[in-house]
Order: structure tokens, then sequence, then C-alpha cells
């Protein structure tokens, strides 16, 4: 029986997720037809030197490897709350990285995002003036004498859903080939795809959406599945089996989607973050495995310095006791430690003139603590 653990949380690769236990019968999920697993360089974006330093530097605390592997075993997602600052999205980089799941997919959430961006976005004006122009070109073919407006209704005929459908009906709009060349999926409809890995899925800053997005999840999370209308319309005008190659999110590449309907082989990993700004219902609470990250300690610390800067640790001693002295009165977060680091390690200064760039980098993140509240 392979070990429950594959995720270490000491950022070296490997292929330990094939070794990943299987799901609860409630969580088993078989969609087709199964994907390889994406290669980091198809979402160059996704791979930047930003996010893969952050995902080769991450220091996860015991508490954090044994949750992650927990929501990965389990098949539900990681709802990881916390101070700003304290790595909530580069968790998601780091497990990615050390278990070789490709490309992280991102959302990031507004107050205005709903379910339907995170899956797919359909484009109907584009789509119609794209067979307004099929129809415009049929006519300029149209012989003299002819009718123009029937030639234009079968312009797009012998077109299908990809390469197994046929035709639209006469004088109906345009093939459901046409629906898909304008209809491209998001990220969390590219997470659900089919994959014989599971890839991963940050949904960040949760807490920003509106009251609604979270319940609207639980549906698609819990199912693991979701339709696409368009797509399902212009099907049934088809012989049964038809596809259609869609964009993903992180490629230009198609994937095939039958008959409109979408369904994982490997549930992603999901981790939705929130900086604790307000509470969920509990329905969306009870199906996530939950993680609150702490501001770090001493020693913490002084690893993520090592991990980030190579600063030897005596070097950096100062500057961490100057940072915990002042978060003991105010809220700072660690990339603030790390940027006066850095900037005084280079800019060559004398102790006093270092501790003193080093406050002015350091300021509280809250109003009150500095003084200026009322």
């Amino acid at each position: 029986m392979p070990h429950w653990s594959v995720y270490t949380g000491n950022s070296e690769p490997h292929d330990g997720i094939d070794d990943l236990p299987a799901p609860p019968p409630w969580r088993a999920f078989d969609g087709e037809p199964v994907l390889p697993p994406p290669r980091d360089t198809d979402d160059r974006a996704a791979v930047s030197p930003d996010r893969a330093h952050r995902a080769r530097t991450y220091v996860a605390a015991p508490e954090t490897v044994q949750l992650v592997n927990a929501a990965l075993v389990l098949r539900r997602p990681l709802l990881v709350t916390g101070p700003p600052g304290t790595g909530k999205s580069s968790l998601a980089y780091a497990v990615a990285r050390e278990l070789r799941l490709g490309p992280v997919l991102r959302w990031n959430i507004t107050s205005r995002s709903a379910l339907s961006d995170g899956l797919y976005q359909y484009d109907p004006l584009s789509r119609l003036y794209a067979a307004r122009r099929a129809a415009w070109r049929a006519g300029d073919e149209t012989p003299p004498g002819g009718e123009a407006s029937g030639t234009a209704g079968r312009g797009t005929g012998g077109r299908g859903i990809g390469a197994h459908g046929s035709g639209g009906p006469e004088g109906g709009p345009p093939a459901s080939a046409d629906v898909e060349e304008h209809l491209r999926l998001g990220p969390l409809g590219t997470a659900l795809l089919p994959y014989r890995r599971p890839r991963v899925l940050l949904v960040d800053e949760i807490d920003k959406s509106d009251l609604d997005l979270p319940n609207d999840l639980l549906n698609v999370l819990e199912e693991g599945q979701y339709e696409i209308p368009e797509l399902m319309r212009a099907a049934r005008r088809f012989t049964e089996g038809s596809t259609a190659g869609v964009l993903a999110d992180d490629t230009d590449e198609p994937v095939t989607v039958s008959r409109g309907r979408v369904r994982c082989h490997a549930f992603p990993f999901v981790v939705l973050t929130s900086n604790g700004e307000r509470e969920f219902p509990p329905a969306f609470l009870r199906r996530c495995v939950r993680l609150r990250l702490r501001r770090p300690d001493r020693e913490q610390l002084t690893e993520i310095v090592r991990a980030h800067l190579d600063t030897p640790a005596g070097d950096a001693e100062h500057l961490i006791n100057r940072f915990l002295t002042r978060a003991a009165d105010g809220e700072l977060a660690t990339d603030q430690l790390l940027n006066a680091l850095y900037l005084t390690g280079v800019a060559g200064l004398d102790a006093d003139s270092r501790d003193a760039l080093a406050d002015e980098l350091m300021p509280y993140l809250s109003a009150t603590a500095d003084g200026d509240g009322f």
C-alpha cells in the first residue's frame, strides 16, 4: 500500500503523485478521454522567474505538509487562511513544482467574479460577426440570379463539432465548430479536464468575492464536472459522439470536449486563499480541508531568509530581531523583511543608516499601528 504522504515540502521535484492512494469511493472520478500531464513549457507565464523562485524557496511547516497531503488524498479543496505575506499563494506553486503537476492555473478573485468566469468565456458577438462574414462570402459566390439568403444559410454547411459532426440545418446559425472557435475554458474549467495527474488551481483571495460565489462553487467542486450549454445545444444537431476542440486556459492547443460536458479524471489540487476578512457558509467549509498559516517565528524566518537570499544567519540576525520587535506592536509581512535585507545589503550603508532604511521599508500594514488611526 502506498504511503499516504506524497508531498514532503523539501522542494525537490519527484513523481510521488503516482503513488497517491486511491480516492474515497465518494470522491472517485472517471472523466475521459484521459489527457497527459501538461509540460511546464506549455504556459510560459505560469513558470516565469518570479513564480519559479517562489516555488523553489517556499518553506513549509509540518502542519502545512500534513494538510496538503490530506487534501490530495481526500480529493478536497484546501482553504488556506492567514495574514498577508504568509505564503498562501506560494504554497500552490511549491506543490506543483515538487509533484511535477505542470503550470499552476490561477484565478484571481474580485468582487465581480462569477462562477462562469472560472469555467469558460464565450463571445457571442464575435461569433455573430463571423457568421455574417461567412454569409456575405457565401452570398458573393452565389451565381447571378441565385437566392443569396438561402445560400448564405447554407454557407457553413459541412462543418460539425470537431472532426465528427455534420453541417448545420439549412438557413440556421453556423455549425457548432463556429461555437468552439469563440469559446475558451477558464482556469477552473481547465483544471476539471480529465488529466491523468491532478492540475493545481489557485483561487486567490476568495474572501474578496461576492456572497454567492462560494456557494456557486459547491456543486462544481463536489461533482468534479460541469456543462457548456452552448456546445450542448450545438451538439444536439449532430450525430452522437460528436466532439469539440476547445482552447484551454494555459495553452493554444485545443482539448477535446464531448457533447459539451467536462468531467475530471484526477480531481485537481485546489488552493483557495483568504486573508480572513469574511466568514464562509458552513456548507462550503465542510467540503474543504482548512489550513491556517501563522506568522513565522525566529527559526522559520531564518530559514526563509536563507532560502530566498542565501544570506548567512549571522548577517541577517540583526534585521530579523528588529523585524520581530516591530511585529510585536503591529502587522508586518515577511516580504517586507526580505526587501529590507536585500536593499540594505546592496546599498553599502553603515549600521545606523541601514537600520533607518529598514524601518522605512517595514511600515506597519495597519494605520492604527503607525499611530495614524482615529
